[in-house]
């Protein structure tokens, strides 16, 4: 059977791509290896508020969080808003959500398929998908195939766009009952005794439940993160020692690229989404606002590229704009975070009372990674506290 688009992957990237050019009238299948949407959580989940509403999540799949700690050896300092701007989500139900929007726009789902490999036929304007599932094994046409698989990349790398990731995020992470919390309150701790290059997370999704994660770098550690993780629960390091009755529900585990855009992500009936093209905030390694809005215009850009047989050419709308929005702030990003892996324990007691004296639009421009060069120059000759001002300075 002949497919205009096929997406491989079905995480938010997948998804919401699959959905748009379902949308847009394309005839569109989307394969998942795993046996159900979200069967297994990569993230921690964290996103913001007006990226939700923007992109149409109903609010009853995400946590509000509108207070801000964060946690060194010696030092804590805690930003709070008036109102709730960022946002932890129910990933798996958030997700189904996802796959549910894509069936009703006409995309066919299929979980438990598995990419075997595939072959192009550039001069015919035809591209074969081998898919194995419970069923069967086939080959499947289509005219572009849109590779969403996130860390693994699995076109992307059968077909030479990129190569092993060198740098790159392991996360660890336990969602767990806990009596009474605040779920208003979220908090990153960061230093030696919770993570050698890396942070760790606490993270509430809602009154009895929360994440309890540790971030490292690769290459930078070769520290476990499940390890870590472990021994910051059984020793109940802060904050969890204000935190009553935890007790263990699921193990998460995820990797992230960690390197900024791919170089190219698309070339003839090939495109790249989410993870797989790089698509990531270095500085909270979060990327589903990206996943489910690039994802659309990538499906999107698909639909309209069909008449001309998905020729780079026609795709490279999606490229374009992707990087016109993202380049900027993700190398910006890339360059806070390499200062802050060179951070000793001391250094990040220094690093959170910087942090302390930012507005609070300053610091959710800054954590967003969302630095337009303007702002940041601005703000990097101009701020009154010569300390921030050399942070800003940083990133322009």
């Amino acid at each position: 059977m002949k497919y205009d688009v096929a997406v491989v992957g079905g995480g938010p990237a997948g998804l919401s791509a699959a959905q748009a050019a379902a949308k847009a009238g394309c005839k569109v299948v989307l394969f998942e290896r795993e046996d159900s949407i979200a069967q297994y959580v990569r993230t921690s989940g964290v996103t913001w508020i007006s990226d939700m509403r923007e992109l149409g999540i109903p609010q009853e799949y995400y946590n509000p969080i509108r207070n801000y700690s964060f946690i060194s050896p010696h030092n804590e300092v805690t930003l709070t808003s008036e109102r709730a701007d960022c946002c932890v989500l129910d990933v798996r139900r958030a997700y189904q959500y996802l796959g549910t929007i894509a069936a009703a726009a006409g995309a066919e789902i299929r979980v438990r398929s598995n990419v075997i490999n595939i072959e192009l036929n550039p001069s015919a304007g035809e591209r074969y998908i081998r898919i194995k599932s419970l069923s069967e094994e086939k080959d499947v046409q289509s005219t572009i195939v849109i590779d969403a698989s996130g860390f693994r990349a699995e076109i992307g790398r059968k077909l030479g766009f990129l190569s092993a990731w060198s740098r790159y995020g392991a996360g660890a992470e336990y969602e767990c009952y806990c009596d009474d919390l605040d779920t208003e309150t979220w908090y990153l701790m960061v230093g030696s005794m919770y993570s050698a290059a890396g942070y760790a997370w606490v993270f509430p999704v809602n009154k009895n439940r929360i994440r309890i994660g540790v971030g490292v770098g690769r290459p930078d550690t070769v520290e476990d993160p499940i390890k870590k993780l472990n021994h910051l629960i059984k020793n109940r390091l802060r904050p969890l020692d204000r935190i009553k009755n935890i007790q263990t529900l699921e193990f998460h585990y995820g990797l992230i690229p960690n390197q900024g855009l791919v170089k190219s992500f698309v070339d003839d009936g090939i495109m790249l989404v989410g993870d797989s093209a790089g698509f990531s905030n270095p500085l909270l390694l979060e990327g589903i606002r990206f996943a489910i809005r690039f994802g659309r215009l990538a499906g999107e850009v698909a639909a309209t590229s069909i008449p001309f047989n998905g020729s780079r050419e026609h795709l490279m709308k999606y490229e374009t704009t992707c990087k016109r929005i993202l380049s900027s702030k993700v190398s910006s990003a890339l360059k806070v975070q390499s200062r802050w892996l060179k951070l000793s324990d001391n250094e990040w007691d220094q690093e959170l009372d910087i942090i302390s004296d930012l507005r609070m639009d300053e610091f959710l421009d800054f954590i967003r990674a969302d630095f337009s060069r303007s702002k940041m120059l601005r703000l990097g000759l101009s701020h009154p506290k010569l300390m921030v001002r050399s942070l800003f300075r940083l990133v322009t």
